[in-house]
């Protein structure tokens, strides 16, 4: 007796206009729709397959369980820039009917059965169909074969009902032929419906192993310094938002023209260290570049606290705040086309010091000089870091943490991030706070120098005097105090951390413990 075949299913998932008929085309292509259901589908052995093609509006929660559960499932999705106009030439769309909405909910129902299902675009179908097949192959386990390439032109026995209305521009097809270069104008009836839409596809295709953009890039999917962060909610304009959908507008000031001021803060055992100095600051720096419509003091803060609460950020966490101009009603340099209100950005990270502060750093000296009151006050703690930036890259093409920048006269300003101490004979110098930033933290080590009994004098210092300072540090909020064991080839003393050094970074530790902002709902376990 034979024995019984066993059939599993191929489901494919898609809504409207995806080239979904043409991918099952692509799967029976000839006249009787057998050469791949019986070479590929049915294959050898007691296993043979049946292609489903299913419309994402055709779904309903609750479908028996064997559907989602039996079978090998897949996901074809398409950009509604590029759905809604081919769908307009038949009906009008609808988001009923495009149905991204039950690709979302089939997605992830298949994810929670532990069956995640591949997902492809249709763009790339246009783009490389036959690595995009060969890729769905592979994951389906199933033998790619090239004559899934192509297929006879005309209606097949298998284009069910449907085929008069929909059909008429696949039956012209033989092939899954390349997109044209420059795409149909789009038909801004339907630009609700896009942006209702565009998000859902945008979330999918996050999952697609394979994808294309305009300016492509052969840069891999980088790590990240702390994994953790691969899932956070940032703050933007009034609302949390997931890391990859947390963005401004176009139209926002700090991408027209790096029109924005900024702080960095920590946070400490529940507690958020010189919240109310960093506040002060960014709320002059505002005033300084003459910004309208700034959230209040209290409503910064709110938003501060609910970010790290909603991540759940209490302790060894780092917060860039972000104000800018906020969003203009057209591109353009004026402050009078910001008409929107400034924009608030929190940015909570997982972030521990980020330099080695427990055996020191090297340091170089850059060409780039550091801008002058006369240019840009430093004091306006403003979004604007070219100036630093361009220092930065010497620091990094020198291997260097970070490299310091000399003001117009040739004396030592700061780091390109952070600014600078010295010892000498027992004393303390820091240059004066003319170019440089007057940092929060650097005031800080400036009131514990004191505590601790130390001689501090801040004026004009060179570079030399750094090359034969006893000790060296740099302090900002990102990295602490940090110690500075060579400069330009030069060892600092003895090549390492000093005990001024060390004293300090004891009693700032003992200060981050003790003091800050609570957070509310913080209980220490």
């Amino acid at each position: 007796m034979a024995k019984e075949v066993e059939v599993e299913v191929i489901h494919s998932w898609s809504t409207p206009r995806s080239l979904s008929t043409s991918l099952m085309y692509s799967f029976a292509q000839d006249p009787d729709g057998n050469k791949v259901v019986k070479e590929v589908i049915f294959g050898r052995g007691t296993k043979k397959y049946r292609f489903c093609k299913h419309i994402a509006k055709q779904w309903v929660s609750g479908l028996p369980r064997d559907l989602m559960t039996k079978g090998k499932h897949f996901i074809l999705i398409r950009s509604p820039l590029d759905i809604l106009p081919s769908f307009n030439k038949v009906v009008p769309p609808s988001f009923e009917e495009l149905g991204l909405g039950y690709l979302i909910s089939i997605y992830n129902e298949l994810c929670e059965l532990g069956n995640p299902p591949p997902i492809i675009d249709a763009a790339e179908l246009h783009e490389d169909p036959e690595a995009t097949l060969r890729c769905l192959c592979e994951d389906l386990d199933i033998p790619f074969q090239s004559s899934m390439l192509k297929w006879e032109a005309g209606p097949k026995p298998i284009d069910g009902i449907w085929a008069p209305w929909w059909y008429k521009s696949v039956h012209k097809s033989t092939c899954f032929e390349p997109a044209k270069k420059y795409p149909v104008p789009f038909t801004f009836a339907y630009y609700d419906l896009l942006e209702q839409c565009l998000p859902l596809y945008n979330s999918l295709r996050r999952h697609v192993k394979k994808s294309l953009c305009l300016l492509k890039s052969p840069l891999p999917r980088p790590d990240l310094p702390v994994p953790a962060n691969e899932k956070l909610l940032a703050w933007v304009g009034d609302e949390l938002l997931p890391r990859e959908s947390a963005k401004v507008s176009v139209f926002d000031s700090v991408v027209q023209g790096g029109d924005s001021v900024w702080e960095g803060l920590r946070v400490y055992s529940g507690k958020v260290f010189k919240l109310e100095e960093h506040l002060d600051r960014m709320f002059d720096s505002a005033k300084a570049l003459a910004f309208k419509n700034v959230p209040t003091r209290e409503e910064v803060k709110e938003a501060i606290f609910k970010t790290l609460i909603r991540n759940g950020m209490f302790d060894n966490a780092h917060i860039r705040l972000s104000l800018t101009r906020g969003k203009k009603v057209t591109s353009g340099m004026s402050p009078e086309f910001n008409l929107y209100g400034c924009t608030l950005i929190v940015l909570a990270e997982w972030k521990p010091p980020v330099y080695d502060n427990s055996s020191g750093i090297t340091l170089v000296t850059a060409t780039t000089r550091r801008n002058s009151p006369n240019n840009l006050d430093s004091k306006i703690h403003h979004n604007n870091l070219l100036n630093n930036i361009l220092a930065k890259i010497e620091g990094n093409n020198a291997n260097a943490a970070d490299a310091i920048m000399l003001d117009k006269d040739g004396y030592v300003s700061e780091t390109n991030a952070t600014n600078i101490f010295l010892v000498k004979r027992g004393q303390v110098l820091t240059p004066h706070a003319d170019y440089c930033l007057p940092g929060i933290t650097r005031a800080t080590i400036m009131e514990l120098v004191v505590k601790e009994n130390l001689v501090l004098e801040e004026r004009r210092i060179s570079l030399s005097e750094f090359h034969i300072a006893d000790e060296v540090w740099t302090t900002g909020t990102m990295g602490e105090l940090t110690p500075v064991v060579k400069i330009d080839g030069r060892d600092i003393g003895d090549g390492k951390v000093g005990p001024v050094t060390r004293r300090l970074q004891n009693a700032y530790k003992n200060l981050t413990e003790e003091s800050g902002v609570p957070i509310p709902t913080y209980h220490k376990s």
